[in-house]
């Protein structure tokens, strides 16, 4: 009926407590359920916990990655052995608070494909949620779409979208913004979001920005458009100040033998340069993103009967 998936990293000190909350809200809505945990190479006990509790319950299940490849990949590797109707998916720090999932599927109930949990308020430090605004504000802009920065990853989905969203190819496979683009009715409701209870998010500014730049470069030819345009623009310019030294040249107001030349050559050829650039690049963007086709993640071992591969 069920499959939550979680993805944990540096998450020892809060993997049982999370467990045991997560069965309890379950349960109360049925016993047909299974929590698969991807161990993101954490460096602390998080895979031997994820053991231990497998073998006290079957319902519990894991994979463990040969090394980080970070959260993403480790949501789309839970989502490939799903077997529920229903799947949850939350993080593994204690923010997303395992009780809410009643709510998003009382929700989904009323005929919703995807409910997404808003973080009503989030309980983050001000400048990783003043960051975050300006991260989805950017993704936005050079994607042409629509974040809001109080929806993380939490929320409930129909097996048709989990379907769905596996379709999706390529390295950069980010989470929530593929879920921005497979359609199905959707919506959003509030719930409660709790701070972390120690310890650090593995997600610093610096993270952030380089996942901000593979999203933008993956998913958008609009950097490569704006620099067409960039090229367009300092084309311009370079015919208008060619104009303008040309008539100091005939006004007699340059002296200096060859620098109008020079000139017209560094604005002229600056331009036609950069315009090409950009056009030679969105072909090479487009063939890049056609060919590259390493493997998403790598599997070291795994525990439970996992559904097979869904590809």
């Amino acid at each position: 009926m069920f499959s939550i998936v979680i993805p944990v990293y540096k998450c020892s000190s809060f993997i049982l407590e999370l467990n045991k909350r997560v069965v309890q809200a379950v349960t109360a809505l049925s016993e047909d359920f299974e929590i698969i945990y991807i161990n993101d190479a954490s460096p602390e006990n998080d895979w031997e916990l994820i053991k231990i509790l497998s073998e006290k319950d079957n319902r519990i299940k894991g994979i463990n990655f040969s090394k980080n490849f970070g959260q993403h990949k480790a949501i789309i590797a839970g989502l490939q052995h799903t077997s529920g109707n229903w799947v949850v998916v939350m993080d593994g720090d204690l923010q997303d608070q395992p009780e809410e999932i009643a709510n998003l599927y009382f929700k989904a109930l009323e005929g919703y494909d995807i409910v997404l949990a808003k973080r009503a308020k989030r309980k983050d430090k001000f400048f990783k949620k003043w960051f975050s605004g300006l991260f989805y504000k950017v993704l936005g802009f050079f994607t042409n779409s629509k974040f809001d920065s109080s929806i993380g990853n939490f929320g409930i989905f129909n097996e048709k979208i989990i379907s769905a969203l596996l379709e999706f190819k390529g390295q950069v496979r980010t989470f929530r913004f593929i879920v921005g683009k497979v359609g199905f009715r959707k919506t959003a409701i509030e719930v409660k979001h709790n701070e972390r209870p120690s310890g650090k998010s593995a997600y610093n500014y610096r993270k952030l920005f380089i996942m901000a730049f593979e999203i933008i470069i993956s998913h958008s030819n609009k950097p490569l458009i704006l620099t067409v345009i960039l090229g367009f623009l300092i084309s311009f310019i370079s015919f208008v100040m060619g104009a303008i030294y040309l008539y100091k040249y005939f006004a007699g107001l340059i002296l200096v033998s060859g620098y109008t030349s020079l000139i017209l050559s560094i604005w002229f050829l600056s331009g036609v340069t950069i315009f090409s650039i950009g056009i030679v690049g969105i072909y090479i963007g487009k063939i890049f993103n056609e060919l590259k086709n390493p493997p998403l993640f790598i599997i070291d071992s795994t525990i439970g009967n996992l559904k097979k591969e869904k590809f």
